[in-house]
């Protein structure tokens, strides 16, 4: 049996766009886990069993649309902070580049996203810590390099 082909954690990159043309990516500093969320909000139908009328009736679903939805959390690094609430302050979108790469290959998705929500925190005896969300804007592209 051969081991699954996988990736690290630094080779799950979450970076912001500037607004050059062509945009220039960067992966803010400070991140010590950070997850993409893709979903669908689906309507359902009641399909009956046209032979069957006395058959129980299965649900079809229908998508409505979809979304993406990015979460990252870690330490509060200075040299983020004016990108971080740059695109915060923003009430415009931001372009946004989440790239997973592996040894046979990169799946990458761009896009624009609103950040949602930004919370700072810290504990006696800690470090400042940063939990950020973010929402699309539109859909995400994905583009895919594996052999």
């Amino acid at each position: 049996m051969a081991p699954p082909v996988t990736a690290r954690f630094g080779k799950f990159r979450v970076l912001l766009g500037n607004d050059a043309d062509p945009i220039v990516y960067a992966a803010p500093c400070g991140f010590t886990s950070k997850s993409l969320t893709l979903g669908k909000s689906l309507s359902e139908v009641s399909l009956p069993d046209c032979a069957d009328p006395d058959a129980p009736i299965v649900l079809g679903r229908d998508v409505e649309s979809i979304t993406a939805s990015i979460s990252g959390q870690g330490v509060l690094a200075a040299a983020a902070v004016p990108t971080w609430l740059d695109a915060y302050e923003s009430t415009e979108s931001v372009p946004v580049k989440v790239e997973i790469e592996f040894s046979s290959g990169t799946v990458t998705w761009t896009g624009a996203m609103h950040i949602e929500s930004i919370e700072l925190g810290a504990e006696q005896g800690g470090r400042v810590t940063l939990s950020i969300s973010m929402q699309s804007d539109g859909a995400l592209v994905r583009t895919d390099t594996f052999a």
